[in-house]
């Protein structure tokens, strides 16, 4: 009600305490391609979707190397994906030429998001229009980190954002219990499977839209190559897809539709069908 006298400017308070210049910045990130992160024991993984604007461009680069134990994946606004990307660097950089030990990857992120927490509390500024999938390794173990726009982190276990990326969120959560145990090659097809199911029905993971990214225990942060990809998409190739209802799910689905008991008294037959397959 009335938004539009409150979300000209990041400062301004609506009367319902909401910030409504930082609640758009966060829908930036729901419409960005969707990447998935997790984590083992040793290892933790990215996987992203990469999108074309066009037949006639490239796919957008949507995982970012940061240091040789740490990298991003990013959903939003890939110019400020850019710009957070080179602070990273530089706070690696320098962390490694004063201590000359890689910059512990929870004390990045708390730097981080110090300075997005600034863009939401000066007028002149706006908030990063970019949500961010942080992996890393370091003397504490694998992470996975998410931030927001809103300034934001959470050390996660298992995370995805970005658009239709509720699916891979509900698949992450039912398959949470496998993950500390299982190997690198697991969890790496665990990870393909949750970005499976952000896809449209017609739409499938490929060697051009998917980015895979690994880091862990003697394991520098790595980009997989075309040839790597295309091995662990021909492992889960034959599994059950979400949304793609199998042959007795047809069946089931196509039963007519059943009559109520005649003592509920008299209704309207048209009624009956709408509520069975609702």
């Amino acid at each position: 009600m009335f938004r539009n006298q409150y979300d000209s400017d990041v400062t301004v308070w609506s009367p319902q305490g909401r910030l409504h210049q930082v609640e758009y910045a966060m829908e930036a990130v729901k419409l960005g391609s969707a990447t998935a992160g997790l984590k083992n024991k040793t290892h933790a993984v990215l996987i992203a979707l990469k999108r074309a604007s066009s037949e006639l461009s490239a796919h957008q680069k949507k995982i970012i190397p940061i240091d040789k134990h740490m990298g991003i994946s990013i959903s939003g606004l890939t110019a400020d994906a850019r710009m957070l990307s080179r602070y990273m660097r530089t706070e690696c950089l320098n962390y490694k030429y004063s201590h000359d030990d890689p910059l512990p990857v929870s004390r990045l992120i708390t730097s981080l998001g110090n300075k997005m927490q600034t863009c939401t509390q000066r007028y002149d500024r706006r908030p990063y229009g970019v949500g961010l999938l942080v992996a890393g390794y370091d003397d504490q173990g694998p992470h996975i980190y998410q931030t927001c726009p809103s300034a934001n982190y959470f050390d996660c276990k298992a995370m995805a954002i970005g658009a239709r990326s509720q699916g891979a969120r509900t698949y992450l959560e039912k398959h949470l219990s496998e993950f500390i145990g299982c190997d690198l090659e697991e969890l790496v097809k665990h990870g393909l499977r949750a970005l499976r199911d952000t896809l449209p029905n017609e739409v499938d993971l490929s060697v051009k839209n998917v980015s895979i990214a690994i880091v862990g225990k003697d394991t520098e942060f790595t980009i997989l190559d075309e040839n790597a990809t295309s091995m662990y998409l021909g492992k889960i190739e034959g599994d059950e897809k979400r949304g793609r209802p199998t042959e007795p799910d047809i069946e089931e689905d196509s039963r007519p539709p059943q009559i109520p008991p005649a003592d509920e008294g008299p209704q309207d037959p048209q009624a009956a069908v709408a509520m069975d397959t609702e």
